[in-house]
């Protein structure tokens, strides 16, 4: 604790990375108490409907994974024209990824959602949030790039500062289109498609605006028409892994909301709350393991390679309070949002005991956030949370929750608890390997 240039390091990009992660998780809670409070159905299809957005940006996280774990390391190598070939090189994917998903989603939704729900009106009603809401993908790879690039090199605040404003803007859209607010007329899951076009337009001009200051990162012809063979190269290495797991963690988050789907309206509906809420508590795990990455990787691509492993062990050992602090956190959270949620009878008693389960499984999701997607990936590690997943999610929470829930038929909260097993089961394995210190890695090339 007397390390006051660490602690102010990470406290500096904590915070506008963990409000900005509060901000993005805010749009969906507006959402889904927003259509709660209209109807329960509205809520669930939208809660499956945007399903289709976190596996977009599953694989638009493992490109801006990578440029944040290469060009941290470039940034503390000084190294700024590599830095921006890096950033140069996620647009194009992003952008790329971004497009398919803008076809799929405004010109086949009824494929989409027939994947997550079996009920027609739950169907049909996410196909109309989806037609609209597409054309925002279209920008979400671009978005995520330019507020990528401003975190690794010291502009977290004015990224943090583009995401609030623009969320505070959603969710005041949301209000005015989803309950026809100053003369609108009410637009319901219409209106709340509209309102994340709408912000995500102001989102990316806004970000493409401030990038041609002068001490900012801009993307430059040169880059975006050529490439820089041996940057790619690196690039690849980092961001397949994290293709890989993230597609394996993303598709396995929605198997859990598909069979909760297929448990009925109130499993569906309580579920979409529990995750709201979860998504809000992790915004401090999010943001810790975000300014760990930048924080070590820095270290590392100076070639601290003490530095950056002292520096890891900190940062590990912050994980585990943080995991304690959240689990008291839901616990503490599960009366007031059971209080103002408008539910059925039996959403209601579904909810509490979803909570409860998801105050235990916080302490695993904090500790293998911040030292697998933090510490790890700092050093380029990023294989291990590939062969994690394979192993917790798929060889053994996916399964269980599928046979519980098409083969034995058990109750919604005994299939809720598998697809939390992952998560708490595979901390020990995460401190052995994190103990290997195969993540003290410099991954810079003397000549980009």
């Amino acid at each position: 604790m007397k390390d006051r240039e660490f602690y102010s390091k990470l406290f500096r990009l904590t915070l506008p990375i963990s409000v900005q992660s509060l901000m993005l998780a805010s749009v969906a809670a507006a959402d889904t108490f927003m259509l709660g409070h209209v109807e329960q159905n509205m809520m669930s299809a939208v809660s499956l409907a945007t399903q289709v957005q976190f596996i977009q940006n599953m694989i638009i996280f493992a490109a801006v994974g990578a440029s944040s774990i290469l060009g941290a390391q470039y940034w503390g190598k000084n190294d700024r024209r590599a830095v921006n070939d890096v950033f140069c090189l996620s647009l194009k994917v992003c952008g790329f990824v971004s497009f398919v998903f803008f076809v799929l989603c405004v010109f086949c939704p009824q494929v989409l959602m027939a994947i997550f729900t079996n009920d027609a009106e739950l169907n049909a009603i996410g196909c109309s949030y989806l037609r609209i809401a597409g054309w925002s993908y279209l920008l979400t790879g671009f978005i995520e790039c330019y507020l990528t690039v401003m975190k690794i090199s010291d502009k977290a605040k004015p990224s943090a500062c583009i995401s609030s404003v623009t969320v505070i803007l959603n969710i005041v859209l949301n209000a005015i289109f989803i309950f026809g607010l100053i003369g609108f007329s009410p637009m319901g899951v219409q209106g709340a498609a509209l309102a994340t076009l709408i912000s995500r337009i102001v989102e990316f001009l806004w970000a493409v605006i401030i990038s041609l200051r002068k001490d900012f990162v801009s993307p430059d012809a040169k880059s975006l028409l050529s490439m820089n063979k041996g940057l790619a190269v690196d690039f690849a290495k980092c961001a397949f892994p994290l293709l890989g797991a993230g597609l394996l963690w993303g598709l396995g988050f929605t198997s859990y909301t598909a069979f909760m789907g297929h448990l009925g309206q109130a499993a569906t509906a309580s579920n979409s709350i529990a995750a709201v809420v979860r998504d809000l508590v992790c915004c401090a795990c999010n943001g810790i393991a975000s300014a760990a990455g930048i924080i070590v990787g820095n270290e590392l691509g100076a070639g601290n390679l003490e530095r950056g492993r002292l520096y890891g062990i900190r940062l590990a050992k912050i994980s585990f309070v943080l995991g304690i602090s959240s689990t008291v956190m839901m616990f503490a959270l599960t009366p007031l949002v059971v209080h103002f949620i408008k539910l059925s009878q039996e959403a209601h008693g579904l909810l509490i005991g979803m909570m409860c389960i998801m105050a235990v499984y916080m302490i695993g999701r904090c500790v293998n956030t911040v030292i697998i997607n933090g510490i790890f990936a700092a050093g380029g590690d990023t294989l291990f949370d590939m062969y994690s997943l394979a192993v917790c999610m798929w060889g053994i929470a996916v399964p269980l929750a599928w046979f519980g829930t098409f083969v034995f038929h058990w109750h919604v909260l005994v299939i809720y608890a598998c697809t939390c097993l992952d998560e708490v089961g595979k901390i020990p394995w995460v401190l052995h390997h994190f103990r290997r210190y195969k993540w003290v890695k410099d991954l810079t090339r003397q000549n980009t």
